[in-house]
């Protein structure tokens, strides 16, 4: 059962806001060629970017470390494979992410979590 009161209080400590970009394909109407466009499917959306360090050594001598980036969002929010993320930190100096979702997302009743990688382009 969602407790609306719980997913607002959740939501109002979410100080990031994201921008969900997907990919379409259009066709030219006069020479029907079809070309893909970037289109947005949800802009300014309140989030939680997390950061995580992972270190390993895999009997090596030298550790590596690996960053591991998990977006926290309503669940209300559908985030399809492949599609670009824009997250922005409204902080001192403002600093703007861009990952694309990796796996399918862990959906709470109060939020979700979805893994991020960096967005290479589109595939």
């Amino acid at each position: 059962m969602v407790n609306k009161a719980v997913r607002t209080a959740l939501e109002r400590l979410w100080k990031d806001r994201c921008s969900i970009f997907i990919r379409e394909e259009v066709t030219d109407p006069v020479t029907h060629l079809t070309d893909s466009e970037e289109k947005p499917l949800l802009q300014d959306q309140p989030c939680k970017l997390s950061f995580e360090t992972l270190t390993s050594t895999n009997g090596d001598e030298v550790a590596t470390a690996q960053q591991v980036v998990k977006l926290f969002l309503s669940p209300d929010v559908k985030v399809p494979a492949g599609c670009k993320i824009i997250v922005t930190r409204p902080n001192d100096v403002e600093r703007t992410f861009t990952y694309s979702r990796s796996g399918e997302p862990g959906v709470f009743s109060n939020h979700q979590e979805i893994m991020l990688e960096p967005f290479r382009g589109w595939a």
